[in-house]
């Protein structure tokens, strides 16, 4: 159900600390906010409370439409605990306006993937790991979560975090890129010593997937380096490949990647 604003500091401002408000700045002359407008009333019905839809006729107040920086209509804003989180301007189609709701509403799973993406950073993975198992055990096919958690599995249980990164496939971009690379890590770590050919970087490609194994992730560049010295492009260029997926599990503030990485793309060229 939509509500036609009558006190903005009321309705919005303050209602937002309790439920999510979505606001639609809109004009009765305005062709394209006649088309969005059912479509946000249905999917304010549809929510049954989980956020609540706000209507602002901006010929009635324009103050609100210069306050908020209104230079096109429909334009619409989420607020969040008295502030816009996400907007968009014009009438997007149903199913992009669920895809942007799911992005931008708040969640308690949200809450808890910026934690562990938070404990990431702060090198705290078995901490990390812990909370990404507690949003899995909530949404066992959560994208994001399934992503990073493969990442910090892939060294010591390769065929879960292939499992997980099958799933982490569907997330965005950057959980993705750690999904692809936690799949080559893992189809690595599975071939010491199967089927490597032979050659000057056979043994310090070997030693270089026994360190990841081990976890002794500057021992793993050092033997990385060591191939890209002695057979650039040896087993297909998998020591590029491993090497770049190894910088993006560990992430940028990782010590071994702050220390190692120029020297390792060093090589490269």
């Amino acid at each position: 159900m939509a509500y036609e604003v009558e006190h903005f500091e009321r309705d919005v401002l303050a209602a937002s600390h309790g439920t999510p408000i979505l606001v639609d700045f809109w004009a009765p002359w305005c062709g394209p906010c006649r088309v969005l407008g059912p479509v946000l009333e249905r999917l304010a019905d549809e929510a049954a409370g989980a956020w609540r839809l706000v209507k602002v006729n901006t010929d009635v107040h324009q103050d609100l439409a210069v306050q908020y920086g209104i230079r096109g209509i429909p334009a619409v804003k989420l607020f969040v605990d008295g502030n816009v989180v996400d907007e968009f301007t014009g009438a997007l189609p149903d199913y992009a306006i669920r895809q942007w709701l799911e992005k931008a509403l708040p969640s308690p799973v949200k809450d808890l993937l910026g934690e562990a993406e938070a404990l990431l950073d702060e090198g705290a993975a078995d901490e990390a790991a812990a909370v990404l198992q507690e949003i899995l055990a909530e949404q066992p096919t959560h994208p994001a979560a399934s992503a990073l958690l493969a990442g910090l599995l892939v060294f010591t249980d390769p065929d879960r975090a292939r499992a997980l990164a099958e799933t982490g496939m569907s997330a965005e971009a950057r959980y993705v890129q750690v999904a692809e690379s936690v799949r080559l890590v893992a189809e690595a770590l599975g071939r010491r010593g199967a089927d490597l050919p032979e050659g000057p970087g056979r043994a310090p490609y070997l030693a270089a997937l026994e360190a990841m194994a081990s976890r002794t992730f500057d021992e793993a560049v050092d033997r990385l380096i060591d191939v890209l010295q002695k057979d650039r492009y040896y087993d297909d260029d998998g020591a590029r490949k491993a090497g770049i997926a190894l910088f993006t599990l560990l992430g940028d503030g990782h010590p071994v990647t702050r220390g190692k990485r120029r020297t390792f793309t060093m090589w490269l060229y």
